[in-house]
């Protein structure tokens, strides 16, 4: 073992007893509070004092039989997706989003699974389907779906996210709208697929080409210029999304999936690699999806996603019932790498107090953060802020907008898979439009029920 991976080890095990040492002391500050609160029944004096509940309808007759596909519970119905908007005269441009105050853990279900599209979901026919990987390449291909399902596969547990994702929060006042509403351009998922470097190395890619051009088969005809460096590191051709095929709104067949990065480089519908020594400046790269600053200036090619956090519950919309113990909970995810600690404030940001971190913590995932809190009913403002792996901390929203504006773009240092590739484009930058805020999603003058 050379010194570096000694350095490593060790570094993990501070990490490890350190995050111990939290999640210990929450659950010793979690059962005091339940005592506390009085949500804990006390010991029964007599054991003829405890009897048993009414016989409910559930236990006098027959459930129902089984059924080919599984659905959410008839009481949970108005768990959806939410603030669904398509542009005006058409019925598939525009986004739905996920009802994040209304989930738990780190996993999206598929079907409450964010949407962005500019042309509708397209209706493609598996066995017809074809993907082409030709340009700069020694030996041109065309795969069919079932051709791709025959490739050796991994899984990923990946966060993916619009690039326009929390815009809204950049107004002079922060909306009036939920978690959801506000932030749910954000989904985690489990992809299934194919590592594109398998496919790049099999049609055999010219040393100098150093970009790809995606191309979707929507109507839209979706494009962008992918790095190569990207493609050879962590790219994925996805078939799958938590176990299940892909959902059609979602990319089925086959999409391309770049972990971390803006989500309209993660191509759906994919039916075409090009390889090509530079960037195309396709529509979807120039017209749409350059970030205008302050001074008039533009950047382009601005893909991985800065560290962010932001708390589900309690959030606006939701109402406490009575003051006592309540759980805030969260989630907190970064393009750039792992996070490392969430921060909660209960009072505005005087204070903070590191939350435990639930496990899996993955890389480029959503992380959920729980800690227990004791509400005393007067008004409370509940505020988060992320840090990730590599040192990169949440800025609040209003220091964030006096820095920068409404725009809200920062040029910041490259993507390092951007530089081991060669990227020739010097001023490319990463995007961190969604990535400060205090929000009414995040921010919650609680009250209790009347």
């Amino acid at each position: 073992m050379n010194g570096d991976d000694t350095t490593a080890r060790a570094r993990t095990v501070r990490q490890e007893a350190h995050d111990g040492r939290i999640k210990r002391r929450f659950i010793k500050q979690s059962v005091g509070l339940l005592a506390a609160s009085g949500l804990v029944a006390g010991r029964a004096k007599h054991a003829d004092a405890v009897e048993p509940p009414d016989v409910p309808p559930s236990m006098k007759v027959p459930g129902a039989g089984m059924g080919e596909y599984g659905s959410p519970a008839k009481y949970e119905s108005k768990v959806t997706r939410t603030l669904i908007r398509s542009q005006p005269g058409t019925t598939g441009s525009g986004a739905s989003r996920t009802p994040l105050e209304s989930l738990e853990g780190m996993i999206t279900p598929s079907g409450l699974h964010f949407e962005r599209h500019h042309g509708g979901v397209p209706d493609i026919d598996p066995d017809t389907h074809r993907l082409l990987i030709h340009g700069m390449v020694k030996r041109p291909l065309i795969f069919t779906v079932d051709a791709l399902l025959r490739y050796p596969m991994i899984s990923r547990i990946h966060f993916l996210e619009c690039s326009g994702n929390s815009q809204v929060l950049y107004q002079p006042a922060p909306p009036n709208l939920t978690a959801g509403q506000t932030h749910g351009l954000v989904s985690c998922s489990e992809w299934t697929g194919v590592p594109l470097r398998l496919l790049l190395e099999e049609a055999g890619v010219d040393p100098s080409a150093q970009w790809i051009l995606a191309e979707g088969a929507d109507s839209a005809a979706m494009s962008r210029s992918v790095p190569m460096a990207k493609a050879m590191d962590d790219a994925i051709l996805a078939l799958f999304q938590n176990g299940e095929r892909l959902r059609p709104e979602n990319g089925y067949p086959v999409r391309l999936f770049l972990p971390g990065w803006e989500g309209n480089m993660s191509v759906k519908w994919l039916r075409r690699l090009k390889i090509v020594s530079a960037p195309i400046m396709t529509k979807d790269e120039t017209s749409r999806y350059t970030d205008l600053q302050g001074d008039g200036k533009s950047l382009m090619f601005t893909y991985p996603m800065e560290v962010k956090s932001v708390i589900t519950r309690p959030s606006h919309g939701m109402t406490l019932r009575g003051a006592g113990l309540h759980q805030i909970s969260g989630i907190a995810w970064s393009g750039n790498g792992t996070i490392r600690k969430v921060e909660v404030s209960t009072d505005g940001g005087r204070t903070w107090t590191q939350a435990p971190l639930v496990a899996p913590v993955l890389p480029r995932a959503l992380t959920r953060f729980r800690l227990p809190w004791k509400w005393d009913g007067t008004a409370a403002v509940l505020k988060s802020r992320a840090t990730d792996d590599t040192g990169a901390v949440q800025p609040e929203r209003e220091k964030f907008i006096a820095e920068h504006g409404n725009n809200a773009h920062l040029p910041l240092p490259r993507h390092p898979g951007l530089e081991r590739g060669g990227e020739r484009r010097g001023e490319a930058c990463l995007r961190v439009i969604s990535s400060a805020w205090r929000s009414r999603s995040s921010s919650v003058a609680a009250r209790a029920r009347a």
